[in-house]
């Protein structure tokens, strides 16, 4: 049974001009490049607060430390994608998987778990993310090591 060859994922040649796969215009990239670190700041400062709270109830003290939670989060999210951008794959992976442990070994401390538990969770999360982020930015690349695209 013949199949059809399949097609690069990048860019096509069709009548000599290039067409790209990216469906969404510059205005949208750039509102999602402010818009990610927000939501995600604002639902990982709710995560946090509610961790702290214990199902208690929802003081002013809680909802501060969700907010300043929420800030440092956005906060750093932006500076490491930042940073990241200029790293070669494996401190580019081993960046993003270090931020991913801090975070969710700073929830999980939260909840009041012994610091042997947070710290087992977040490098069982830092090693998941840096195999998925490394092996992510390893087939993007070329020979070389130079990132296509």
């Amino acid at each position: 049974m013949v199949h059809a060859a399949p097609a690069s994922r990048g860019t096509s040649r069709k009548g000599g001009t290039t067409a790209s796969t990216d469906v969404f215009g510059a205005r949208v990239h750039t509102a999602a490049k402010w818009a990610l670190p927000l939501v995600l700041g604002l639902v990982y400062g709710y995560w946090a607060a509610a961790n702290r709270r214990g199902g208690g109830p929802v003081t002013g003290w809680n909802l501060l430390f969700g907010f300043v939670t929420a800030l440092v989060f956005m906060a750093l999210y932006v500076a490491v994608r930042a940073l990241a951008q200029r790293l070669r794959r494996e401190p580019h992976a081993l960046l993003w998987a270090g931020f991913a442990g801090a975070a969710v070994g700073f929830l999980i401390s939260q909840t009041g778990s012994t610091v042997l538990r947070s710290t087992v969770l977040a490098l069982a999360v830092a090693a998941g993310v840096f195999a998925v982020a490394f092996y992510r930015y390893y087939t993007r690349e070329d020979a070389e090591g130079h990132r296509v695209g």
